[in-house]
């Protein structure tokens, strides 16, 4: 376990849980997923009028609870790998825009160039 940015681990950013947690993002943004989503709030809500046993509503918050964490997390995770492939974005910019203007080597320009096309490799 490790405490590095997301972005950062094994130098790549591509270890098994961003993969995961790629296809995680890509899946709860879909229709499908937020027609589910719905779903179990109306079932929820429908269990609550049939009075089951008290142990049944506790099992559904407890389900609940326990997607909305899973959830939580995977959103975290997309969000720190967002915000540092744009700020190494902006970086590549504020170089390629001085190095332009002092008028020196095409280095920062190329960085530039590679930046952008970072979440195609991802």
């Amino acid at each position: 376990m490790t405490i590095e940015h997301p972005a950062e681990r094994d130098g790549t950013g591509h270890d098994r849980f961003a993969a995961f947690s790629e296809r995680a993002s890509n899946l709860t943004s879909s229709p499908l997923f937020y027609a589910l989503c719905v779903l179990l709030v109306v079932g929820t809500v429908v269990l609550h009028f049939l009075y089951p046993p008290l142990s049944w509503l506790i099992f559904a918050g407890d389900v609940m609870t326990a997607i909305n964490l899973l959830l939580l997390a995977l959103l975290k995770n997309t969000e720190r790998r967002d915000a540092h492939a744009v700020q190494r974005k902006l970086d590549a910019i504020a170089a390629a825009l001085l190095e332009q203007r002092e008028g020196t080597s095409h280095a920062a320009a190329d960085a530039l160039r590679d930046a952008i096309r970072m979440e195609k490799d991802q």
